[in-house]
């Protein structure tokens, strides 16, 4: 097990880049990320697969709600998707490859592989692979998460020296229409944390006070959280989390 970089848990991780659409700088963008670099925050950003199985820096599996297209993301391919504008922005959607090169090691990047199967199970392979082939090379703190734990098993075979660790949250069936309940039933206990050799998870802020984190930071594990919006939210996500995944206000930096 590759432990997490000390950087995760002293630097506000900034939920899919520091954006601000209203200031043209739209969510899982080389601006966003940017402004992150330059607040001195660390990043968390999303991949999904285009048509020809390269990693995509964006978070919905469709193109509608962030740019004028529609449609599915993995029917593009990375050319195509790298034209279509977020957001009426200056912005284009980039690919994983692009913004590793943008980033370059001076801040910490945590990758969220969204889940292609859409039912949590085993149907995954290809986009764990493109981020694994990516990470090849890439020198800086770098981990790498998913709500799907058979999507850490694929890439953990993929990239073994790369940190790794779970998505979690209280799987409450209003926020998981498309997902059958013996899957979010089974997925809510983190039962795959030591069978997968994470290092840590990211929970959701507003059910922290759940007993298996508990018990998974007693043996050890790292509790990031997502998404804190307020100062208020921080400072109570701050009594169980090691550190925060935060948008929309300027994250505190922790004390050394």
């Amino acid at each position: 097990m590759t432990p997490l970089d000390p950087l995760f848990l002293t630097r506000p991780l900034a939920h899919r880049g520091y954006h601000d659409a209203a200031a043209g700088v739209p969510e899982n963008s080389r601006a966003a990320f940017g402004a992150a670099i330059a607040a001195g925050y660390g990043i968390e950003l999303d991949v999904q697969l285009s048509s020809d199985h390269q990693a995509m820096v964006f978070h919905d599996y469709h193109l509608g709600r962030l740019t004028a297209e529609t449609g599915s993301v993995r029917t593009r391919s990375r050319a195509d998707l790298a034209r279509i504008r977020l957001d009426d922005s200056a912005e284009t959607i980039p690919a994983l490859a692009d913004i590793l090169a943008l980033v370059a090691g001076r801040a910490p990047l945590l990758i969220e592989i969204k889940d292609q199967d859409g039912e949590m199970r085993r149907g995954v392979g290809p986009l764990e692979r493109a981020v694994a082939r990516d990470l090849q090379g890439y020198d800086g703190p770098v981990a790498v998460m998913s709500f799907n734990p058979h999507a850490m098993e694929i890439f953990a075979a993929a990239a073994p020296q790369v940190p790794r660790g779970l998505t979690t949250c209280a799987y409450q069936p209003h926020d998981w229409p498309h997902l059958p309940d013996e899957v979010f039933e089974h997925l809510r206990e983190v039962p795959h944390y030591d069978r997968l050799g994470v290092t840590f998870v990211s929970h959701r802020a507003t059910d922290l006070s759940r007993p298996r984190i508990a018990e998974l930071k007693a043996q050890g594990a790292h509790i990031l959280c997502w998404t804190v919006r307020s100062h208020e939210e921080e400072a109570q996500a701050r009594h169980v989390a090691h550190n925060i995944t935060f948008e929309g206000y300027a994250a505190e930096f922790p004390p050394p």
